[in-house]
């Protein structure tokens, strides 16, 4: 079956990609052998960032000056007035709040963190800001980036391309031939309930799959130099948690970053990022919890942590190369007929996307194909892909601070 394009990966970056060149007029399937969202999407604090922890040297780097524009396009598109048409996608918050540790270090960051931004920090008086912010000493400001709940905005995606969707077998039922290295001729598929096959003659392949884009390239005969992973340990909190989705700012970094959302029993749900998870990389659940509680009690002091429950995970961040340091923005790299594609941060995905349009539009026009419903009957009995569970609802062992015993 001839198509013009295959995409591997049916995370953010995927499923964007996947609309845009639906849209576009494009016939393209969409392959992912696990859960839609499974790995970064689904485990991602839902931030859509505008910048700030990138300007907190006082600089606009190259970082912000890339980013700066996304918040806006997302805000348009979660309202409905631009495509993709995410309007149904859950918002955690419309806004984060941003507060300082004591440190000199952090007022000048968040000075700094003013600059140039279509996204600014603005300073709150002590009655607008959140309950539990209300006694931190000096700034507490809302920055207007946005909070998505992820598996909702990749239901919202995969809603729209049900019929293009398609689960695989990567150990089992999934071959290339490629006659030259980069160069897919065929992706040869086996149905992983039926055992039927079929072959796809696409005319471009475009690897969105985040880790697992290194196995891919190495499958079709690509180096997987290109590739990097930076890892984080992130830290849940359950119970009796007031509504937060902020940035604790210490001197040029992110000290934590709390996002709110409630689990499918209604409890509260802190996930808890930042330099905290950077650092607890190297450090055992039970250690990076502790650490995580003395954190808050030092920068909420007035927060009630009593009762809470606690658990982490971990996730690499699949980046393209770039000497172990975070990209500075989106990367597309173009082998052949094949593209590979790494968004660096959920709020580029639609930078990555439109990115990946263009190089197709470089490569190959739209077919003129009315055979739509025809292609679709191929693929009527293969199963599709569900969206991933949150961690939080797929973690079985909670512990608690003082005890450090699993509930």
């Amino acid at each position: 079956m001839e198509v013009d394009a295959v995409i591997f990966g049916g995370g953010a970056a995927g499923l964007w990609s996947l609309d845009a060149l639906h849209r576009a007029g494009y016939r393209v399937l969409l392959l992912e052998a696990g859960d839609l969202g499974s790995g970064q999407t689904i485990t991602s604090q839902g931030i859509i960032h505008g910048g700030l922890k990138y300007t907190l040297t006082g600089l606009l780097t190259p970082s912000a000056q890339a980013i700066r524009t996304m918040p806006g396009r997302w805000r348009r598109c979660l309202a409905g007035e631009d495509e993709p048409d995410l309007s149904r996608t859950r918002l955690r918050a419309h806004y984060c709040h941003l507060w300082r540790s004591k440190s000199f270090r952090s007022r000048l960051a968040m000075i700094g963190a003013r600059a140039g931004l279509q996204v600014a920090p603005v300073p709150l008086d002590p009655e607008e800001r959140p309950a539990v912010l209300r006694d931190c000493p000096g700034t507490v400001a809302r920055l207007d980036e946005q909070v998505i709940e992820p598996a909702s905005f990749v239901e919202d995606l995969a809603n729209r391309h049900r019929a293009r969707l398609l689960q695989i077998d990567c150990a089992n039922g999934l071959e290339f031939v490629t006659p030259s290295a980069g160069q897919v001729e065929l992706v040869r598929l086996i149905n992983p309930e039926s055992g039927d096959a079929i072959d796809l003659a696409p005319r471009c392949v475009i690897l969105l799959a985040g880790g697992g884009n290194a196995p891919m390239r190495e499958q079709i005969g690509l180096n997987t130099e290109r590739t990097q992973r930076r890892p984080l340990h992130m830290v849940l909190a359950r119970g009796s948690l007031p509504t937060l989705n902020a940035h604790c700012v210490d001197g040029t970094s992110t000290r934590l970053t709390i996002t709110t959302t409630r689990d499918a029993n209604g409890r509260d749900i802190w996930q808890i990022g930042g330099q905290i998870a950077e650092r607890g990389v190297n450090l055992e659940p039970e250690a990076l919890v502790r650490e995580t509680a003395r954190e808050l009690r030092e920068t909420l002091p007035e927060l009630n942590l009593t009762g809470t429950q606690w658990a982490t995970y971990r996730v690499d961040r699949a980046e393209s190369a770039a000497r172990g340091k975070r990209p500075d923005s989106i990367s597309v790299v173009e082998d052949g007929n094949v593209l590979t594609g790494w968004p660096t941060k959920l709020a580029l995905v639609p930078m990555l996307a439109d990115e990946v349009l263009q190089r197709m539009r470089d490569r190959v026009a739209p077919a003129e194909d009315d055979r739509t419903a025809a292609r679709h009957a191929h693929f009527e009995d293969w199963p599709r892909p569900r969206v991933a569970l949150p961690p939080w609802e797929t973690i079985s062992t909670w512990i608690t601070v003082d005890s450090a015993e699993p509930v």
